[in-house]
């Protein structure tokens, strides 16, 4: 079977630790910055404004930028195994450690927080994007600290948890399939005029995988927030209540979860290069957003990674045993 479908627990927890450790480091290449040129190669070559044949080559560049992505990695690991199972280990960690971005998750709020946290709105605006999309002149200071709550939420799913969940399932091919699953859907996965056909199929396949990751990232954390804050039964209820009422299918599990944890409201309405994308609050806003909110949601955040981990390590040790 070897590294490139299959890593074991050991090797995932090293991965994840690197990643704690390291982040990512922009002077080394990623795999989905590569992933995102081949989208935006496949966009310029395939997209015609006909919806019906939009359609099909959406669906096209979906499957090939998935399969490729998935076979470079095995062609890479596979070669490297047969030298040794050491190196194809260490290149399986490698690409493993690139699917995961708690770090860069949690360094990403923490530079808002800091900003926020000297009343420096300015340099809290200056780093909004790299965390969220919409306009962060829009964002008033409870506005960046909802939207910085927001992000962590539901890229604790996109970005954490459901990486790990592919790791655990289908080794560095099965992560890296995910993060171009993910990346082809954050490209082109829109509603708009350009997308709503092209991007159509690869929307359809991120609200697929990603339906039992969501829930799963809502039940972690639920279990950080009891840890953390000791509101688990808020978050789980706050979940169950209004997860329903964000226009994903999925980002509300997470988010709706994160807002009971806090005991704030998240949603409502976003600016998107100068358009308003109207949303439904999520939970019940029990005091006004203060910058103390992102701080517990990065702890929030490393309690879910850690009880991921372990719910997914004791699933694979249960199905072992059954085997």
């Amino acid at each position: 079977m070897g590294h490139a479908i299959h890593l074991s627990t050991p090797l995932i927890a090293i991965s994840l630790l690197v990643d704690l450790a390291l982040g990512d480091p922009s002077d080394l290449p990623h795999p989905v910055r590569i992933i995102g040129v081949a989208i935006e190669y496949g966009e310029r070559a395939l997209h015609t404004g006909r919806s019906s044949t939009d359609l099909l080559s959406g669906a096209f560049l979906t499957l090939g930028v998935v399969a490729g992505s998935a076979a470079a990695v095995w062609w890479i690991i596979w070669p490297l195994d047969s030298i040794h199972p050491v190196v194809g280990a260490l290149a399986a960690v490698v690409f493993a450690w690139t699917t995961i971005a708690v770090r860069g998750l949690g360094d990403a709020a923490r530079a808002v927080e800091a900003a926020l946290a000297r009343d420096d709105e300015a340099a809290a605006r200056q780093a909004m994007p790299a965390l969220v999309g919409r306009d962060p002149e829009s964002l008033d200071r409870a506005g960046m600290i909802r939207a910085t709550v927001e992000s962590v939420a539901e890229n604790s799913s996109d970005g954490v948890i459901a990486p790990l969940l592919f790791l655990f399932l289908a080794g560095p091919v099965g992560g890296i399939a995910y993060k171009a699953i993910n990346t082809l859907d954050s490209m082109i996965g829109y509603r708009d005029d350009r997308y709503s056909y092209f991007g159509r199929f690869a929307a359809r396949v991120d609200d697929a995988v990603n339906w039992i990751p969501a829930r799963l990232s809502a039940i972690c954390i639920g279990i950080g927030a009891q840890i953390v804050l000791g509101r688990g039964r808020q978050s789980w209820q706050v979940w169950r209540a209004d997860a329903h009422k964000h226009l994903s299918p999925n980002a509300g599990s997470p988010e709706a979860a994160m807002a009971g944890a806090l005991g704030i409201q998240l949603g409502g309405d976003a600016v998107y290069s100068s358009q308003i994308e109207h949303r439904a609050t999520l939970g019940i806003q029990e005091h006004a957003p203060a910058v103390s909110d992102i701080q517990n949601a990065r702890a929030i955040l490393m309690v879910a990674t850690l009880a991921a981990f372990l719910a997914l390590t004791l699933l694979r040790a249960a199905i072992a045993l059954l085997s």
